[in-house]
């Protein structure tokens, strides 16, 4: 079979693959391959300017040449270093010789083709490129997919601030808060996480098949290495130095990374479930669309599908990610490559979380508040004012309140008349009992309003 949407092993390049071309050129083995060239091309470039008597500097069009394949890396020249592949058996040195093969009659280039992957071991292109790649990829893609999120629940928690809501403590009735209020606690979680993702330094290392600047060493007696490689992966890559590891970068900036996408992905599915079960007791209605099919036996139904897929998505970026943040930090003494095949899968990891932040913004833009079941549900709850009337009574020293409210409403069906009727026989100041009676439970919702406007 050709190898097309409809016959792709993954749903994230069949199904949904329209929904993750922005993530594709970043990280996939296209991209890879890319941010390979791209760290050779500039360790190369600084090391003509590292004062190195046998490799002077190199021209001003020289380096242009050499940043222009960079520039312009297309599809055609990661084929062309697969077929090199298909002879060394190893992917990073067929990005060498691709590379050596560029300077192949150029006067400017030509004559150091030698120093490209000077002193370097695979792991020192690797490290530095999955660093380009994730970072470029965060930037890009997936904090722009979390903000859309962010921004759409900060509307919804403004426009809402003021619808009162029912709330469920436990699955059972408790004191009202606002629609808006409950979003707002949602978007304020995901602005923390949010910083989390953002704030993870990308670090990467130049240093040799050990760590140990072996080859660099004996290769040029005397220089700092060191600072030259922080040079290489702060200036030039601009990336955080990590001075001290083994033959690989141990990872562990990228568990934190996964870590932090993991828990804002759990703060979503949170949302999700709660949007779902929002839905199910009619608080919010969705919008239809033409053409669209609930059921295929049964014609009314409207499906919460997007909360659904989005808590799948959401769940299966997690188990990936997981994984990814438990096993990369660990590797057996100076190198194994059991990371290799598992930072192949990185795309994926993140390819679910942007599609789960998809699939909950279409969710999020089909729903309509039903301001009618949100307030019959109030209107029906008259206990939850039993907290109200309670600690008015504590302030003003009655006896035993809690219990007295206790045994009015524990396992009693309360209406407005009884609640009234209560409130009228106690010992309060006539103004306390006025503003008592005149409480709803529509009315008894506190600073959640408020808060809720109060919150970007």
């Amino acid at each position: 079979m050709s190898l097309s949407p409809l016959t792709s092993l993954s749903p994230l390049d069949g199904r949904y693959a329209a929904k993750l071309d922005a993530l594709r050129p970043l990280l996939s083995e296209f991209g890879l391959m890319h941010r390979r060239v791209q760290v050779e091309v500039e360790w190369f470039i600084a090391l003509s300017d590292a004062g190195m008597r046998e490799f002077p500097p190199l021209a001003a069009d020289a380096r242009e040449r050499a940043r222009g394949w960079v520039r312009t890396f297309a599809e055609a020249d990661a084929q062309a270093i697969k077929n090199i592949e298909r002879t060394t058996n190893h992917d990073v040195k067929a990005v060498e010789y691709w590379l050596k093969d560029r300077m192949r009659g150029d006067a400017g280039l030509e004559p150091w083709r030698e120093f490209v992957h000077f002193a370097c071991t695979s792991e020192d292109i690797n490290n530095a490129s999955h660093a380009l790649m994730l970072q470029a990829a965060r930037e890009q893609v997936l904090l722009p997919a979390v903000d859309r999120v962010a921004q759409r629940l900060t509307a919804m928690a403004h426009a809402f601030a003021d619808v009162p809501m029912l709330s469920r403590t436990h699955g059972q009735t408790a004191s009202p808060t606002t629609l808006g209020k409950e979003i707002a606690n949602v978007a304020a979680r995901l602005a923390r996480a949010r910083t989390r993702i953002a704030e993870v330094q990308p670090l990467a290392k130049m240093n040799g098949a050990v760590g140990n600047y072996n080859a660099h060493a004996i290769a040029w007696p005397g220089f700092d290495w060191p600072a030259f490689a922080q040079r290489v992966v702060e200036g030039s890559l601009r990336l955080s130095f990590n001075p001290y590891t083994t033959q690989i970068e141990p990872h562990d900036w990228m568990a934190e990374l996964f870590d932090a996408v993991a828990r804002t992905n759990t703060i979503l599915i949170d949302w999700s479930r709660d949007a779902w079960g929002y839905i199910s007791l009619g608080y919010f209605k969705q919008r239809l669309k033409d053409g669209e099919v609930g059921s295929s036996t049964m014609p009314h139904k409207v499906n919460p599908i997007d909360f659904e897929n989005a808590e799948g998505n959401f769940g299966l970026a997690n188990a990936l990610l997981t994984h990814l943040s438990q096993k990369l930090p660990i590797s057996r003494w100076q190198r194994d490559l059991t990371d290799s095949t598992v930072l192949r899968n990185m795309g994926v990891a993140l390819g679910y979380a942007v599609l789960g932040c998809d699939s909950l913004l279409r969710g999020l833009d089909k729903l309509e508040v039903n301001r009618g079941t949100l307030g019959a549900d109030l209107d029906a709850a008259w206990e939850v004012l039993a907290e109200a009337v309670q600690t008015v009574m504590r302030r003003h020293g009655l006896p035993e309140p809690y219990e007295q409210l206790k045994a009015l409403t524990r396992g009693q069906a309360i209406t407005r008349e009884s609640m009234a009727a209560f409130i009228e026989a106690l010992a309060l100041p006539p103004a306390e009992k006025a503003r008592l009676r005149a409480l709803t439970p529509a009315g008894y919702t506190g600073l959640a309003a408020t808060l809720a406007k109060r919150f970007n």
